[in-house]
């Protein structure tokens, strides 16, 4: 598929397969076409018709929007844009339930949707922020927040969008860790809340260390096209990251992370 946004491809004979439960990284320079990728698969872009075009997500080709968004936990920089008001963080939480970033009045939350969303938040560890705005957050838990909301309504799929942009290191580390729970077990929790078996985890980023050891297939972009795609082991080589981000790259592995510089 090709994706147009203005009045360059912003993707370009895109051709891949990402199989359900499956954790992957999509990992190239800012500009590359990653977002795209993302926003494609949530269908806030659409791609060019054109013959030998196609696209399927969980199997099928047309979704409901709504409906295609429960199966779907998202996290990204313009999410987090959208929910800086004085909604609460209870309220960011509660509105995944209904695609939006806050409660509207035209919003009803049913008894469910309030004890799941205060059982996802004490998964996350954020049940003292329930009453807190947004704009009185940090970023870190601003995010935390936000996985919180990608993560009530029990998807299939969490997509995490540059989720370390704007983090200091020690919410870096405690997102890290949060993204490995979540891809080892499922999400599964007690009080009350688990998601579904089989979750998986994309995570699409430009910094090699965002890479959590549970993931296994690393996907390389650049200009709108993919350049690599396989085991992690073999895609995240000095050369293949020198070829995408045109610079000298050094890199090291420790402790199942790997380190660029």
């Amino acid at each position: 598929m090709t994706v147009v946004r203005g009045e360059r491809a912003a993707l370009r004979d895109i051709s891949l397969r990402i199989e359900s439960g499956e954790h992957v990284c999509i990992l190239g320079p800012n500009g590359c076409g990653k977002s795209t990728l993302i926003k494609t698969i949530t269908r806030e872009c659409y791609p060019m018709v054109h013959e030998g075009s196609a696209m399927r997500i969980l199997g099928r080709e047309r979704w409901d929007i709504f409906a295609l968004r429960t199966h779907l936990g998202i996290v990204s920089p313009d999410l987090l844009a959208s929910c800086t008001t004085d909604s609460t963080g209870r309220d960011v939480v509660l509105s995944g339930f209904f695609s939006s970033t806050r409660i509207f009045p035209h919003h009803h939350p049913e008894a469910e949707h309030l004890q799941r969303t205060e059982a996802v938040m004490a998964r996350i560890g954020i049940s003292h922020l329930a009453d807190r705005p947004v704009v009185q957050m940090s970023s870190g838990e601003a995010k935390r927040t936000l996985i919180a909301r990608a993560l009530v309504h029990q998807p299939d799929t969490l997509l995490f969008d540059e989720p370390s942009n704007a983090l200091d290191i020690g919410a870096q580390f405690q997102l890290r860790q949060t993204m490995r729970e979540l891809a080892r077990n499922g999400g599964q929790a007690g009080h009350g809340w688990q998601a579904r078996s089989g979750l998986a985890v994309i995570l699409v980023t430009h910094h090699v260390s965002e890479i959590i050891p549970e993931i296994e297939r690393v996907i390389l972009m650049k200009e709108g096209q993919i350049v690599a795609d396989g085991a992690k082991e073999a895609v995240l080589t000095e050369a293949n990251l020198q070829r995408i981000f045109g610079i000298e790259v050094r890199l090291q592995k420790s402790n199942g992370y790997f380190h660029a510089y």
